[in-house]
C-alpha cells in the first residue's frame, strides 16, 4: 500500500521470502509503474539483495536514496525512479 514521504508517494513492495534474481525484478516493475521520481520501498530478506539493488538501480538510472537493515534478516531499500532510457524503458519479463 502506497504510503507518504516528505509530501510524496511511496509506493511499498514486499519481497519477503522471493530469492534472486525476483527482488529486483519486482523492484524494475513496480518503477517502471510509476512516474519518473516516484519512490518505492522494497522490502526483501534475499542477502544477495544487498548487492543486486544497488547494481540494477546504477545500472537502470534509478537512484538507491537508501538502504536500512531492519532486523531479523530483513533488509528496506528506498529507491527513486529515473528517466526512462535504454533497459529501464524495456517492460519487464514475466515471472513464473
Amino acid at each position: 500500500m502506497p504510503g507518504p514521504i516528505r509530501g510524496g508517494v511511496v509506493t511499498d513492495l514486499d519481497a519477503r521470502g522471493l530469492l534472486c534474481p525476483l527482488p529486483v525484478l519486482r523492484l524494475r516493475r513496480a518503477l517502471l509503474a510509476i512516474p519518473e521520481g516516484g519512490i518505492v520501498r522494497l522490502i526483501a530478506t534475499d542477502r544477495m539483495a544487498m548487492v543486486d539493488v544497488p547494481h540494477f538501480c546504477g545500472q537502470a538510472g534509478h537512484a538507491m536514496i537508501g538502504m536500512r537493515d531492519l532486523g531479523d534478516g530483513v533488509t528496506e531499500f528506498t529507491v527513486r525512479r529515473g528517466p526512462a532510457t535504454g533497459q529501464a524503458a524495456d517492460p519487464a519479463p514475466e515471472e513464473s
